[in-house]
């Protein structure tokens, strides 16, 4: 019996999009919790958001989180309501305007 493909949304695909644009940093949580271990991180660096922090539980785990001015939220949060975010919509403007650009230096 052929499977039922799940539904992608283009909400969470333009969130996703606007998320690779952001600076990450990959960690290791140690014997630290993920969040725990993504807040001592941020502190010790004193990284400025936004910023997306890929933490890695273990060999086959990895969480996401994104910091932002309000604080850490988890990135598929993110993704799904980037719109909530003031420091990702000056980052979608941008990228927006960048592909105008390109589509007006291509056209005739």
């Amino acid at each position: 019996m052929a499977r039922k493909r799940k539904r992608k949304s283009r909400r969470r695909q333009e969130g996703r999009k606007i998320l690779e644009l952001v600076p990450h940093y990959n960690i290791e949580s140690g014997e630290d919790k993920p969040v725990t271990a993504a807040r001592k991180y941020i502190a010790s660096l004193g990284i400025v958001p936004p910023a997306l922090l890929v933490v890695r539980r273990n060999e086959h785990t990895t969480d996401r989180y994104f910091w932002a001015e309000k604080g850490l939220f988890g990135a598929q949060y993110v993704e799904e309501n980037h719109f909530l975010f003031p420091s990702l919509q000056s980052i979608e403007i941008v990228d927006k305007a960048d592909k105008k650009t390109v589509a007006a230096a291509s056209g005739r």
